[in-house]
């Protein structure tokens, strides 16, 4: 859960560094205020605390924009990207453990193109889209956790679906947001 959870922080700021900080966030207050609570409620509410904190560094980061619009953005550093790990891993459908190098090639290209095609959604629909097909969480629960209408759950959904089917190209046909 760590690493999925590290990976839409990652998704959602496009740096190690700021993911990071959300991701021990989000933990802390799970841990400090939710103690009490069972076993079965952490997943949903460490959700939305995740949810939450990157909503709020978005907020953060439209104020520190406005403030300092003349300075030049700050580029990413090489190691920003060290901690990267692709969404999905497509060593299970290769039918040897060795794989060719050409396969690695194509299946480090599909994961930069899924990674990529992510990070250009609006954040509601890359909310919606991680929680639903990446998390498996059903319509409710991710109603619940984004405090939206269920009926905005499936709009967003179902326009992320097609964004991402359309960014994919030529990799739409491997794309399958149901894998994991």
């Amino acid at each position: 859960m760590e690493q999925r959870a590290y990976r839409i922080a990652s998704i959602a700021t496009s740096r190690h560094e700021d993911a990071m900080d959300i991701l021990q966030d989000a933990m802390f207050t799970l841990a400090k205020r939710y103690a009490d609570k069972t076993a079965e409620e952490w997943p949903g509410l460490f959700h939305r605390i995740l949810q939450n904190r990157i909503r709020d560094w978005y907020r953060r980061q439209k104020v520190k924009n406005a403030l300092f619009f003349w300075q030049p953005k700050a580029e990413h550093s090489s190691d920003d990207h060290v901690a990267n790990t692709h969404v999905y891993n497509f060593e299970d459908n290769c039918e040897s453990t060795e794989q060719q190098p050409h396969m690695e090639l194509h299946n480090e290209q599909l994961g930069n193109a899924i990674d990529n095609a992510l990070k250009s959604l609006p954040l509601r629909q890359q909310q919606t889209f991680l929680l639903r097909a990446w998390e498996g969480m059903n319509v409710k629960q991710t109603a619940d956790i984004l405090e939206i209408s269920e009926g905005s759950v499936k709009t967003h959904y179902s326009r992320a679906l097609d964004t991402l089917k359309k960014l994919l190209g030529e990799y739409s046909e491997e794309f399958n947001p149901y894998e994991q």
